[in-house]
C-alpha cells in the first residue's frame, strides 16, 4: 500500500520536465496539477517562463491538460488565457478525472504522465490509475487550508521513503 505513494520520478520543478525526456519514454500527453505545481496556489496567472514551457510542449506535440481539485473559477481563469484544457473539482486521488483527461486528449494511459506536488492526491491518484507519475517540489512553502493537513501526512511518508533510500527530497529554499 505504501508504494502507491511513491512517484516514478521526482524533479525540482516543472521546468525540469522537457519534451525530449517525455518522448524518450513514449509520452505524448501530460496531466498536470495546478496549484503549487505550475504556480503558487495564490498566483492567478502563468509566469512568462511557464507560458514558454507550455509553448515548448505544444511545439513538440506534447498535449497538456490541467487537472485540479480547485473550483472552476480558479482553474478556468488560469487555463483559459493559455488555451490549455482543464478539469476542475477533480476529486483526486479518485481516478475519474485522469481517465477523462486521457479520453479528451485521445491518448492511451501508457502515453500520459501525471505531474503534481502532492503524494496524497497527484501521485496516489496517478499510481492507482496506472500512470507514470512525476513529483515536483511545491512552488511555494505556503498552502491552502486542506493542503496544510495533507502536507503533514506527506512529510511522514517522505521520511519513511527517504530512510529506505526510495526517495530523495529537498524543499525549495
Amino acid at each position: 500500500m505504501i508504494k502507491q505513494f511513491l512517484p516514478n520520478e521526482q524533479v525540482q520543478d516543472i521546468f525540469s520536465i522537457t519534451p525530449e525526456h517525455l518522448k524518450e519514454k513514449g509520452i505524448k500527453a501530460i496531466i498536470t496539477d495546478l496549484d503549487n505545481t505550475l504556480v503558487e496556489w495564490d498566483r492567478p496567472n502563468a509566469t512568462p517562463k511557464l507560458i514558454q514551457w507550455f509553448k515548448g510542449m505544444q511545439e513538440q506535440g506534447i498535449l497538456v491538460t490541467i487537472v485540479s481539485n480547485n473550483n472552476r473559477s480558479r482553474v478556468g481563469a488560469f487555463a483559459e488565457p493559455l488555451g490549455v484544457p482543464f478539469i476542475f473539482q477533480a476529486r483526486k486521488p479518485m481516478g475519474r478525472a485522469f481517465k477523462k483527461a486521457i479520453e479528451q486528449m485521445s491518448v492511451k494511459r501508457e502515453e500520459a504522465v501525471v505531474i503534481g506536488d502532492q503524494l496524497l492526491t497527484d501521485v496516489l491518484g496517478g499510481n492507482r490509475s496506472g500512470f507514470h507519475t512525476i513529483l515536483v517540489v511545491p512552488v511555494a512553502q505556503s498552502d491552502g487550508f486542506v493542503t496544510k493537513f495533507n502536507r503533514q501526512v506527506e512529510r511522514r511518508i517522505m521520511k519513511f521513503f527517504k530512510r529506505k533510500g526510495m526517495l530523495e527530497w529537498e524543499d525549495k529554499k
